[in-house]
C-alpha cells in the first residue's frame, strides 16, 4: 500500500448471510444527503432546464443555422463586394461615396431581393450583387435631385389580399407624377415603377451587420443627401426639396403564390442551398 493513501473499511454485521450496514455507514449516508440538500439550497446544484428553455434553445439553433447559410456572411465577402462596387462608381457623375448599405428590396409583387445600396453625393445606386461569384450583375441609378418623397412605415396590403408581411420598410419616390400602367402592375418582372421599397436584411440581427442594415440611419442620411442635392442642382419645373412621411407602405398584391414560394425559400438571396444532383 503506497504512502499517503488511506483505505477505510466499513464494518458490517453478518446475519444469515445478509450484510447490514453499520452505524458508521448510516451516519455517512445521512451526512451526504444533508450536504446535497444544502448545496441545492445554495444554488450550487445544476438546475434542470425548463421545457420552454429547451424549446428556445432549439429555435435559436435553427435560426443560427439558417442565418449562416447566407453567402454574405462568409469571411471577407462583404469587404470584397464593397471594393467591387466602389470601383464601379462614376466619380464625375455620381460623386464621392457617402455610405454603403445591405438591404432587402421588396418589389410590387412582394418578392424580396438582396441588394447593396450605395449613397453618393449625387446619386442613389441600387446594386444587384452576386455574393457567390463575387461580381456585380446590375446597377440602377437614381439622381438624388429627382427624389421627391420618402415614406417610412409598416407594410400594408389591399383589403382582400391573401398576403401578409410583418415589419416596416422605406419607400423612395422620384417621380410622383408618373403612375405605373396596368400591364406593369400585373407583370412580376416589370421595372417600370417610380420608386424603390427597402426593408431589413435577414442578417441584421448579427452585431457585425447591425449598422450596415440599419434602416432608420439610412433614411436619415438619404434625407440629408437629397436635400443637399436639391439645393445644389434644383430641377426646373419641380418643387425643390423632399417630403418625408410616416405612413403605411401599400403593396398592391393579392394572391402572391409566386412571392410566397420565393420568400419562403429565400430565392432572392445568395444562399447555400446544399448539393443538387443525381
Amino acid at each position: 500500500m503506497s504512502d499517503g493513501v488511506e483505505e477505510t473499511f466499513n464494518a458490517v454485521e453478518l446475519d444469515g448471510g445478509n450484510a447490514k450496514p453499520s452505524n458508521t455507514d448510516t451516519k455517512t449516508q445521512e451526512t451526504n444527503e444533508v450536504s446535497q440538500l444544502a448545496q441545492a439550497e445554495k444554488g450550487s446544484a445544476p438546475a434542470m432546464p425548463k421545457p420552454q428553455e429547451k424549446e428556445n434553445r432549439w429555435v435559436n439553433a435553427v435560426d443560427q443555422f439558417k442565418i449562416k447559410k447566407f453567402f454574405v456572411l462568409r469571411p471577407g465577402t462583404i469587404d470584397h463586394a464593397m471594393n467591387d462596387i466602389k470601383a464601379l462608381v462614376n466619380q464625375e457623375e455620381d460623386g464621392p461615396i457617402d455610405s454603403i448599405w445591405l438591404m432587402a428590396e421588396v418589389d410590387h409583387w412582394n418578392n424580396e431581393k438582396e441588394r447593396l445600396v450605395v449613397l453618393t453625393e449625387n446619386t442613389l445606386l441600387v446594386c444587384k450583387y452576386d455574393f457567390v461569384m463575387l461580381h456585380c450583375e446590375q446597377i440602377q441609378r437614381v439622381p438624388l435631385n429627382y427624389v421627391d418623397r420618402i415614406v417610412h412605415g409598416a407594410f400594408s396590403f389591399p383589403q382582400h389580399s391573401l398576403l401578409k408581411r410583418e415589419g416596416e420598410g422605406l419607400r423612395i419616390f422620384w417621380d410622383r407624377l408618373r403612375e405605373p400602367v396596368f400591364s406593369s402592375r400585373w407583370n412580376p418582372f416589370s421595372t417600370d415603377y417610380p420608386y424603390y421599397t427597402f426593408t431589413y436584411h435577414p442578417v441584421r440581427g448579427l452585431d457585425q451587420f447591425a449598422t450596415l442594415c440599419e434602416l432608420q440611419t439610412f433614411q436619415e442620411q438619404l434625407t440629408a443627401a437629397t436635400e443637399r442635392a436639391h439645393a445644389r442642382k434644383p430641377m426646373p419645373g419641380k418643387a425643390n426639396g423632399v417630403l418625408v412621411l410616416n405612413q403605411p407602405i401599400l403593396i398592391e398584391a393579392y394572391v402572391g403564390l409566386m412571392s410566397l414560394i420565393s420568400n419562403q425559400n429565400k430565392l432572392g438571396y445568395c444562399l447555400a442551398r446544399g448539393n443538387i444532383g443525381f
